[in-house]
């Protein structure tokens, strides 16, 4: 059962001060961080957490008119009307009462709790453990990938006196993190998984780094690693020795580990890893063979020996462990609906977090969830889906299907909402009606034990295997970097023309909105148009009003950019077409000037009729003044960008002072944002930035790799010198040669200039050079000394090949290679 806190009592393990309104019966058991993420108003506390990119206070207002009542903030609200609304506890800094509140509440509880820490596979072997033991024991676990230093006191709040055993993974990025997230896990054994390069750029050095690290388990009684990893191996004994207290459990291939492996093979149809333990051998069936899983077993192997958990059944478990999917993917899928395949997990508390996947992506749609039992959970059934129930009330949910015997046994506990219940997928699959699934968004979320890749196959769209992927987290991401640089209170509007450049126009519009940018910018009045139908309703702006479709803007508010006399004109006879546009409620307009761009835009010289007209239509006000730099990634003009600035605050200042009102001021693109902070004005625009592409290397630097184009080997054949390869015969073997072929080609935006080896792709990690001439639907690439496989992946830009790699052999830009790419092209949007 969850613990209940009242505010007072919160006040007190925050050290904090009480302030408001705080009734002694208003007991907190949720904790909340994300003001777009409620889901039991009444009984969380918020806290208001400040970072160099957000401030929480800027949400209490919109929080309590959702039914928060209780606030943990660093500032109290000025208006007093707020602070007669709620109760509001004072402390110095929100992150760290959040902290001290999730380490007060792990005291209580004393249970066995594993820390997990290192570079890669803490999710993984985290996730893995939870498999195997959690048909012996309760387990509490971080839900997904909470390993930061918000993510782990959220993840251990939710201990509570049922659970048998905690397993918490913390990650960190540099010096100074790990002390405090030890002060909230407190392991008592710990599980050291390895090192590598992630975060170097926070340590001086690796041994720094896996020092660090080691601050997790000072504590503990032992600790699990791997001693074949030598530079990890010799910092713990060096740790050890002033950490006496701490047995080292090890694992590997030498003669004094604990546990030694023996090797791994085939056996019988099996794949199998064989282990010692104090002379013992002992078989493990495992489903892997790629070295990086296999490490990450033994892990848990090894962890199931040093705590004596070892028993006959675990070899077969092993054996039927599922892969870990890292992440959630939202596809297009049949009738024009979209599918969020969450099949990370089935616990209560990362279905919390997909429905607000869900909910985020989900505007104007009818919000589907269908949902396996929940096995394992640790909680009696009925509460369990009581639990569940509230959930899908609170997120409203319109359709639930529950596929298991648990959840249909327990369907009165879903009263009041619209459901389906089926005792197996089987039963699903024969019976459900998918013809009603239209225009519907929908969550698949289910227990590996019933099957549901074969839902996930039937709702798919059939599409070939070329497919663009775009990380949803990494662009949120690149959005904050820029916002970092930003002054408080410059605003935000967020490119999205072009099909927001190739990536998708309304998933990446409601990503955006859903982050709060503060308007949108789209070329055309019917890419603004698909947006409103799609349910966006932040301000549009409208690059390249066109003078023949004027209409439509007023009609769907789309605010139109305007660059000459003869289209504002054009709006002024227009906006009288609508009444319901006055003086008092005017349409807005956004003024372009030419400051030496020479496209479009108002010359200096044409100001003076451009303030007449604006003056003589006062139905059109003009919300905002721009101009575009011409070469702002360009340090060798920036003599010419500093000119186009004095220019641009001259002709807006003029404007300004004719017009008698103030309006908004922006320059500055992606490069500009980093490279001219004078150019932020009152807003800046963000375009191929928030894609990972930015022209200060700097600033290159901080940003993520977004879209991922990939595809796959149909098949390979071995050709003898003599032979050629693809239309005209354009490549002529002059020696034996394996070749790959991969079903992309120009008509997937895979420009034919890279053929005749002028480009490569990435297969297994390794440049394959492209053969010949490359043929609409597909080209062929020389992959003699690379080991591939039919279906092995092919990269043709991504994180390890990036777009701009593409672009300089292509003697272009990034922008035009993402822009064509077409719809036919799959994308498939994730998120971690």
């Amino acid at each position: 059962m969850a613990q209940l806190y009242s505010p007072k009592e919160l006040a007190t393990l925050v050290q904090g001060q009480l302030h408001g309104q705080c009734p002694e019966d208003n007991f907190i058991s949720f904790l909340l961080t994300d003001s777009r993420r409620i889901s039991f108003a009444g009984s969380s506390v918020f806290f208001a957490l400040k970072t160099a990119k957000n401030d929480g206070h800027r949400f209490i207002e919109e929080l309590l008119q959702k039914g928060v009542k209780c606030f943990v903030v660093s500032s109290l609200p000025r208006a007093k009307s707020l602070l007669n609304s709620a109760c509001f506890i004072l402390v110095d800094d929100t992150l760290e009462a959040l902290q001290k509140l999730a380490a007060s509440h792990r005291n209580q509880f004393d249970c066995p709790v594993v820390g997990i820490t290192g570079s890669n596979g803490k999710t993984i072997v985290k996730e893995w453990l939870t498999q195997l033991l959690a048909p012996d024991c309760n387990i509490v676990k971080n839900p997904r990938s909470y390993n930061s230093q918000v993510g782990v006191p959220l993840s251990v709040w939710n201990m509570d006196a049922s659970h048998q055993l905690a397993v918490f993974e913390a990650g960190i990025s540099r010096q100074g993190e790990m002390e405090k997230l030890a002060a909230i896990i407190r392991p008592t054994i710990g599980i050291f998984t390895n090192i590598g390069p992630a975060h170097d750029e926070g340590f001086p050095d690796t041994e720094t780094k896996i020092m660090e690290k080691l601050r997790l388990f000072e504590n503990c009684s032992m600790l699990v690693f791997n001693s074949d990893q030598k530079k990890v191996k010799r910092c713990i004994y060096s740790w050890a020795k002033s950490h006496p207290d701490v047995q080292l459990f090890s694992w590997g291939h030498n003669e004094d580990d604990d546990l030694i492996v023996l090797g791994a093979g085939s056996h019988d149809s099996f794949q199998m890893i064989e282990v010692e333990f104090e002379g013992e051998v002992y078989p493990f069936h495992t489903p892997f063979a790629d070295k990086a899983s296999l490490e990450n077993l033994l892990h848990c192997i090894a962890f199931i020996f040093s705590f004596d958990l070892y028993h006959s059944e675990m070899p077969e478990r092993t054996g039927r462990l599922s892969s870990v999917a890292m992440r959630m993917e939202m596809k297009h899928a049949v009738n024009n609906c979209f599918l969020i395949n969450d099949a990370y997990s089935s616990d209560i508390l990362s279905l919390d977090v997909s429905l607000d996947f869900l909910t985020a992506q989900s505007r104007q749609r009818v919000k589907v969830l269908i949902l396996s039992d929940i096995l394992q959970s640790g909680l009696p059934p009925d509460e369990l889906y009581r639990k569940v129930a509230r959930m899908v009330k609170q997120k409203d949910i319109d359709l639930l299907i529950g596929i298991g015997e648990e959840i249909s046994a327990h369907q009165k506990r879903f009263a009041g909402i619209s459901c389906q219940f089926f005792s197996s997928t089987e039963r699903f699959l024969e019976e459900f009606d998918f013809s009603i699934l239209r225009g519907m968004g929908i969550l698949l979320k289910g227990a590996r034990d019933f099957g549901f890749e074969r839902i996930s196959n039937k709702l798919q769209l059939r599409d070939h295997q070329t497919v663009l992927e775009i990380n949803m987290d990494a662009l949120v991401h690149n959005l904050n970097v820029y916002r970092g640089m930003l002054k408080p209170g410059t605003r935000v509007m967020a490119m999205v023309k072009a099909f927001s450049y190739g990536s998708g126009s309304f998933e990446i519009a409601n990503l955006l909105q859903f982050h709060r940018v503060d308007c949108l910018a789209v070329a055309f009045a019917d890419e603004g148009n698909e947006l409103r139908s799609a349910g966006i309703s932040l301000p549009i702006v409208v690059l390249n009003p066109e003078l023949h479709n004027l209409d439509i803007l007023f009609r769907y508010n789309l605010e139109p950019e305007v660059y000459s006399l003869q289209l504002l004109q054009r709006l002024a006879n227009e906006v009288t077409r609508f009444p319901f546009l006055t003086p008092e409620s005017p349409f807005p307009i956004h003024i372009k000037l030419d400051t030496g761009m020479h496209r479009l835009g108002f010359m200096e010289n044409e100001l003076d009729e451009l303030l007449r007209l604006l003056k003589n239509t006062p139905a059109l006000r003009v919300a905002s003044v721009f101009s575009h730099l011409a070469a702002s990634d360009r340090p060798e003009f920036d003599a010419f960008s500093r000119g186009q600035l004095t220019s641009f605050e001259t002709m807006s200042h003029k404007l300004e002072h004719a017009l008698g009102y103030p309006f908004l001021r922006h320059m500055a693109n992606s490069a500009a944002i980093s490279r001219f902070p004078d150019a932020h004005f009152d807003m800046v625009r963000i375009g191929i930035g928030l894609y990972g592409v930015d022209g200060s290397p700097l600033t290159a630097k901080l940003l993520q790799n977004v879209t991922t184009f990939k595809s796959v080997i149909s098949q390979i054949k071995d050709l003898p010198s003599g032979e050629s390869v693809g239309y005209n015969r354009a490549a002529m073997l002059t020696r034996n040669t394996r070749i790959a072929i991969v079903p992309v080609g120009y008509a997937d935006g895979l420009n034919r200039k890279l053929g005749n080896g002028k480009g490569y792709m990435l297969v297994n990690g390794k440049k394959a050079p492209v053969l010949g001439n490359i043929s609409m639907d597909m080209c062929c690439l020389d992959v003699t000394e690379i080991e591939v496989a039919e279906g092995d992946e092919v990269v043709i830009f991504g994180e390890h090949l990036p777009v701009h790699t593409l672009a300089q052999n292509l003697e272009t830009i990034p922008y035009e290679i993402f822009t064509s790419i077409p719809p036919r092209v799959k994308r498939v949007y994730f998120s971690e």
